[in-house]
């Protein structure tokens, strides 16, 4: 399908979305969430005193934009480990978006994989608190 065959409004939304994205990027490459107030703390954390399975994501994502791919893996390896699965999906959503498609990822809607990937989050939530 031709990009100019494409909805105007439809690229409107997508180039803002991009420009929202990048500027949030641009925000997690400049400022160290473990050195400023501003970003959001985990209220699963502060309320329980226990790690969820995103705690520590934000300090990853400032290495990751930082290419300290080790450093990132260290505080959420879930994390690092799910941004290609994430991006994929994302890319895929926008797609369908942009060209009125029906284009689905059968490894998302396998049951298997999804009871597998729950299972993964599950386990890895259990023990970063109990290895801690």
């Amino acid at each position: 399908m031709e990009v100019s065959s494409l909805h105007p409004i439809k690229l409107y939304k997508v180039a803002l979305l991009i420009v929202l994205l990048a500027g949030l990027l641009w925000v997690y490459h400049t400022f160290d969430p473990s050195e400023h107030a501003f970003f959001l703390p985990c209220p699963f954390h502060h309320l329980t005193g226990f790690l969820c399975p995103g705690c520590g994501s934000q300090r990853a994502i400032h290495h990751l934009l930082h290419g300290h791919i080790a450093a990132a893996f260290s505080l959420n390896p879930l994390l690092v480990l799910s941004l290609p699965l994430l991006m994929y999906g994302i890319y895929n959503k926008v797609y369908n978006y942009l060209f009125s498609t029906e284009r689905r990822i059968s490894l998302f809607y396998n049951k298997i994989f999804l009871y597998i990937y729950i299972g993964c989050v599950l386990f890895f939530w259990i023990f970063r608190n109990i290895s801690e």
